[in-house]
Parts: C-alpha cells; structure tokens; sequence
C-alpha cells in the first residue's frame, strides 16, 4: 500500500521569510545611500550592508534544506542580527538613535524573530523577539515612547508568526492522520474482500464435506462452520467503518457464537462501540472461548454475559469446566504459551480497558473484559 504525503504546509511560511528577507535588506540599502553621508562612520555603514547580504544569501541557502532549520543556525541568524544592530550604536549618530532614528538593518532584524517563530511557534518568536529588544534598547541608551515601536513590533510579529506557524502544521498532521485512516480503510476493505473469497469459501468447504463424512470429520467440519460465522460477522461489521467514530452493535458480532454449548444474554437495546474496539473485544472473547473447549473439560458449557454502563461496556465469559489451578497462566506465559496474555489481555489492554480472571480447580473460570466507551 503506497502512503500519500500531503505537500507541506510549512515550506510557504520559509519561503516568506525569504522574501521579507531580501525585500528589508534592500530597504536598509536604500536608506543607507540616503543616509550614509550623515553617519559618524560611513564606511562601516557599508560593511554592516555587506555583511547582511552575505548572510541573508547564506541563511537563506540554509533555511531552504529542513534537516538545516535547528539551534545551530536558528542561533547563528539571531547572533548576526543582534551584532548588526549593535553595530548602529558606533556607526550611527548617537543621540539620533535616542530619538528614534533608524538602525543599520531596519526591518531586516526581524527575520531571526520570524525564523524561530516559524520553527517553534509564539514561545520561540516571543523569545527572540524579547533578545533582540534588549539589544535596541542598548542601542538607543534607554527604552522610551519615541523608541518602542521596534521591539513592540517585533514582539507581536514573534507571536502571530508562531500563532500561524503552530496553525498550519496542525493542520498538516490532521489532514496527514485523515488520509491515514482513508487508506488504512481502503487496505481493511480490500482484505475483507480476500477473506469472503478465499477463507470464508474453504472453511464452508470444509464445514459441508465434514457432514458428508461423519465421525471426527463431523466434529471438525462443525469447528469450522463457527469460524466461518464468527469471521463472516467480523468482515460484515469491519466493512463499513471508515472511520474511528463510526459505531456497530456488538450483540449481533457476540450471537455468531451462539451455540449448544455457549449461551448469550445480552441487553435488549444495542450495545455500541466504535467498530475496530468492538472487533477486538469479539475477538478476546473468542480466545476466551477457545480456551473453555481446549482447558475446560468435555462437556463444559459457556455463558457470555454482555452489560453496559454509561462510561464503559463489560463482557464476562463463564464456563462450569474443571478451572485453573494457581500459577498456571503465569508458567503457561512462561512457556510461550500466550493465549490469555496475548490474545485477551494483550487486546484489551490496548483498548485502554482491562481484564479479570477468577478462577479455581474445579471451580469453573470466568474472564471479564471491560473497556471504555
């Protein structure tokens, strides 16, 4: 079965990152060149520019690989842009800063606050949108009402950024999980189609040649005629679920066990449960059964006893056989004998539910199985 990957929803965000990236280092360009003349030391104007262009067309090479989008370069782009920024203290005039003249990278600064926001979510982008605040203030000699709106800006770009960053890849993983399911259906549909095809049509082969012949061939074609019943109710109830939310009745699965040997007592309105908690449930009351013919004794009979509370459904298997003496299923486990480990315990309990045994030489067994709803 081939998986479909849904294009990702992130890839867009880094590319704008790109592009706000390359278009702030050519505003700063552009008001370097008007601006330049006025700056205590011009030249290193300059070298301030060049060094942003170099390392917006390194980061951007870096950012475009996803294996590369990790501490190592998210801290390298902060630290680079923090020493740009406070490069403007000894570049640009002074007391100009402190009344909110403009910084050598402008804009630019912001793209380490968007690149961890993207890559983290609002945490991240607030974190470093707070560092590099720290740094402008340093820059213009104190924090007041002509100088706050760069970092408050760049506060509430960390935080909406990594609001919509967070959005989008959640919403990447539930359409991924969606198509998931979808395909997991499909392949359950095409297996239930093999099974009516090809096992449920030999096990009545099977069940009719064994009446024909009579004796032991009798016995195994009845064993094969309720295999097919119980399988046959497993495919027709797995068949139309599609989902995890779509629900089936239990009783109906639990009557294809219905025989001489077994009685069922079942509330009279319909037991509900999605449809794969309800075909593990039949199926550990299968083993549990399995068990009754293979342990219990000739002649031994079986009760299942289905209820239903509010938060919770419980299924009791009892049968009058000769029990199970103390520690057998934990050397019965021992020995790689795994039936009620396995096959009962080990289903249930991924169900979220649980299971007792209780149970004595000559006593009879019960096994209860319950799960929530």
């Amino acid at each position: 079965m081939s998986e479909r990957r849904l294009p990702g929803l992130e890839g867009p965000l880094w590319r704008a990152l790109l592009v706000f990236r390359i278009t702030a280092l050519g505003y700063a360009a552009v008001l370097m060149v008007n601006n330049f003349r006025e700056y205590a030391w011009p030249l290193g104007g300059w070298l301030i520019i060049a060094v942003m262009t170099v390392w917006t067309v390194v980061s951007s090479l870096a950012y475009a690989r996803p294996e590369r989008r990790g501490w190592p370069l998210l801290g390298a782009d902060l630290a680079v842009a923090a020493l740009c920024l406070l490069a403007s203290r000894w570049i640009v005039h002074p007391p100009g800063l402190g009344v909110g003249a403009p910084t050598l990278p402008m804009a630019w600064v912001a793209s380490p606050v968007v690149a961890w926001a993207i890559s983290g979510g609002r945490r991240r982008g607030a974190i470093a949108a707070i560092l590099l605040s720290v740094a402008d203030v340093i820059v213009r000699n104190g924090f007041s009402q002509a100088t706050a709106n760069g970092p408050v800006l760049m506060i509430l770009a960390g935080i909406g950024v990594g609001h919509i960053a967070r959005l989008a890849i959640d919403a990447e993983t539930r359409l991924q999980q969606a198509m998931e399911v979808e395909a997991a259906t499909r392949e359950r549909e095409r297996l239930a189609r093999g099974i009516h095809d090809s096992v449920l049509q030999v096990l009545a082969l099977v069940q009719r040649r064994g009446a024909e012949l009579g004796g032991e061939a009798a016995e195994l074609g009845r064993l094969a005629g309720e295999q097919e019943s119980v399988l046959r109710s497993l495919v027709a109830a797995g068949s139309p679920v599609s989902t995890a939310d779509a629900f089936v009745d239990v009783r109906p699965l639990l009557d294809a066990y219905a025989s001489a040997a077994v009685t069922i007592a079942a509330p009279a309105t319909p037991v509900l449960l999605p449809g794969s908690v309800a075909g593990e449930v039949v199926a550990a009351v299968g083993a549990a059964l399995d068990n009754v013919e293979r342990h219990a004794g000739p002649g031994a009979r079986a009760w299942i006893l289905l209820e239903e509370l509010d938060d919770q459904v419980t299924v009791s298997v009892r049968d009058n056989g000769a029990g199970i003496p103390d520690g057998r299923l934990a050397e019965a486990e021992l020995d790689g004998r795994l039936g009620v480990a396995q096959s009962i315990r080990g289903r249930i309990r991924d169900l979220g539910g649980s299971v007792s045994v209780t149970s004595a030489a000559g006593t009879g067994t019960e096994v209860e199985l319950t799960v929530p709803r």
